[in-house]
C-alpha cells in the first residue's frame, strides 16, 4: 500500500509539474539575452543592430523587420515561408546555419534545452 501511494505521488508530481518545465522562464531568458544584445535589440524604442530588432518575433514570419538587410539565406527562407514559430525558432537558436545555412548571423547556438526556452519566453515578452 506504502508502494501505491509513493508511486501515485511520483506520477502525479511529474503531471503536475511538466508543463512548468516544458516552458521556459522569461526571467531566466532576460540573462540568456544578454548574449544576443550585441546585436539584436527588444523592447520599446528597440532599434535594428547588426541583426534585426527582435520584438514580435515569435509566431512571426521571417525576414520581415523594416529597414534591415537580410541575408541572401534569410530572404530565399522567407520565401519559402519560414515562419518563427517556437519550434522553428528553438531550432534556429540552438543551431543558426542548420535552420538557414548562408545566414549572416555568427553565433553559434544555445546548448541547452532549458536556455532556448528561457530566451524564447522571454522573447514572447515582447508580442
Amino acid at each position: 500500500m506504502k508502494h501505491a501511494i509513493f508511486c501515485l505521488a511520483a506520477i502525479a508530481g511529474l503531471v503536475f509539474t511538466a508543463p512548468a518545465s516544458a516552458e521556459g522562464d522569461a526571467a531566466a531568458g532576460e540573462k540568456i539575452f544578454k548574449k544576443c544584445q550585441a546585436c539584436h535589440a527588444v523592447g520599446e524604442g528597440a532599434a535594428n543592430k547588426v541583426g534585426p530588432a527582435l520584438n514580435g518575433i515569435v509566431g512571426a514570419p521571417a525576414g520581415q523587420v523594416e529597414g534591415y538587410k537580410y541575408s541572401k539565406g534569410m530572404i530565399e527562407a522567407a520565401e519559402g515561408g519560414l515562419v518563427w514559430d517556437e519550434e522553428t525558432l528553438g531550432a534556429y537558436l540552438q543551431k543558426p546555419k542548420d535552420v538557414v545555412p548562408k545566414t549572416k548571423m555568427s553565433f553559434a547556438g544555445l546548448r541547452k534545452d532549458a536556455e532556448v526556452a528561457d530566451a524564447i519566453a522571454y522573447l514572447e515578452t515582447f508580442q
